[in-house]
């Protein structure tokens, strides 16, 4: 678990308006084609498979979490996206106060502030 001390210690918030949204679009749209991609290629393994063994079975189930994994992804990224078009970019779904830049960089989809990551995360 992080400290919550070290990471209040910077205030990082910035205000919707002040984020470099033209980049973080660009990184989001990039990460929606990576993802697209991903799940073709996917596709194209699973359907030139050999016969099923049991190697054959292990490697689809893999790709079933792989696949699964990926179209989570890119229904965050896509959430993202209409969230920027209708102004909700890079405010907390829970608290509503603004996602910390540095946050915003590194998981440009995140829907939450650190802190109420955190508490969602400790609840599982």
């Amino acid at each position: 678990m992080v400290n919550n001390q070290i990471i209040g210690a910077r205030d990082t918030h910035l205000p919707p308006e002040d984020l470099d949204l033209v980049a973080l679009r660009d990184n989001l749209l990039e990460q929606r084609l990576f993802r697209q991609e991903q799940l073709r290629q996917i596709a194209a393994t699973a359907r030139a498979d050999a016969p099923p063994g049991q190697r054959a079975v292990s490697q689809a189930e893999v790709r079933v979490q792989l696949a699964a994994s990926a179209r989570m992804v890119l229904a965050d990224v896509d959430a993202a996206l209409i969230r920027m078009d209708e102004g909700g970019y890079g405010v907390c779904g829970l608290c509503r106060r603004p996602i910390e830049s540095e946050r915003l960089a590194i998981v440009p989809q995140a829907r939450h502030c650190t802190r109420c990551q955190q508490v969602r995360e400790a609840g599982r």
